[in-house]
């Protein structure tokens, strides 16, 4: 596949795109621009720099201009509650939205796939990982643990042990999942991180620590079992310090990529009309842009 595509548009163009403030970091544009080519679809997916004030103004624009939807991304995800029409029942648990979708009779449905992408990238990558062989341990609590604590509840994990710098942040989302959850969620203190990892299934850093630019995760993983996987949604860099302590010491390793590559797949779908593939080419071609 050539790095540039010289496709034209018709008027039949099937347009969606992604709103953010600031949003020239996303890479999104180039994600779907990769699918559309591969499948040649007449289409085109466009990024849409929007300031807070205007998100809503901006998402119920959709219909009027003919787009089919668009993803959102930081720092709309929450505010976009308030500006779609409809809520699918796992946006509105997780309690934001990251995928929109404009339905025939021009109503908006506000999704979230971001749990969908982490589980179905976990699968792919540690395909001999369970969801009851033992609790997970969600290192953070900000939107992207919201998603991925729903997902694997829904996958049957036991137990989920979460801990965050700050235990109140901890504290509240538990309250606010609690519902779902059914008491499935321990707040444990972040001095506690390393002795919660005993017995553990799963350990997922959700922060951005260890992130490019930001300090490091520290953590120590010798009372981690061997069997446990390690996945680190931070994809700059792509092996963290984190995922290459757990992979020198034999543990499966999940990085951060696959789960943006895996959450786009039911938006292109349904805008598109295609069931997308993620694979090697397309984590190369997203990776260097």
């Amino acid at each position: 596949m050539n790095e540039m595509d010289p496709r034209t548009l018709t008027g039949k163009t099937v347009v969606a795109g992604v709103f953010g403030w600031p949003i020239n970091h996303s890479r999104s544009p180039r994600l779907h621009g990769y699918w559309l080519a591969k499948y040649g679809i007449d289409g085109a997916y466009l990024p849409f720099a929007t300031r807070p004030e205007n998100l809503v103004d901006a998402i119920r624009a959709l219909p009027k201009l003919g787009f089919k939807g668009g993803n959102i991304t930081l720092p709309h995800k929450e505010r976009a509650l308030a500006a779609v029409d409809d809520l699918s029942d796992v946006a509105r648990r997780i309690g934001a939205v990251n995928t929109l979708v404009v339905r025939e009779d021009g109503t908006i449905l506000g999704d979230n796939s971001d749990g969908y992408g982490f589980l179905q990238h976990l699968m792919t990558s540690a395909p001999h990982w369970r969801a009851e062989a033992g609790p997970a341990v969600v290192l953070g609590a900000g939107g992207a643990a919201r998603a991925i604590i729903v997902a694997l509840i829904d996958a049957g994990v036991p137990k989920i042990i979460l801990t965050n710098r700050t235990e109140s942040r901890a504290d509240n989302l538990a309250r606010e999942l609690g519902g779902d959850v059914s008491g499935r969620i321990e707040v444990i203190d972040w001095t506690l991180r390393e002795a919660a990892l005993e017995g553990a299934g799963l350990l997922v850093n959700t922060t951005q620590l260890g992130q490019a630019g930001q300090a490091p995760l520290q953590l120590d993983l010798r009372h981690l079992p061997p069997g446990a996987v390690v996945d680190d949604i931070v994809y700059v860099p792509l092996e963290t310090p984190l995922l290459a302590a757990a992979r020198a010491r034999g543990n499966a390793v999940v990085d951060g990529i696959g789960m943006l590559l895996h959450q786009a797949r039911p938006g292109f779908k349904a805008w598109f009309g295609v069931e997308p593939e993620v694979d090697a080419g397309l984590r190369e071609f997203v990776l260097r842009g």
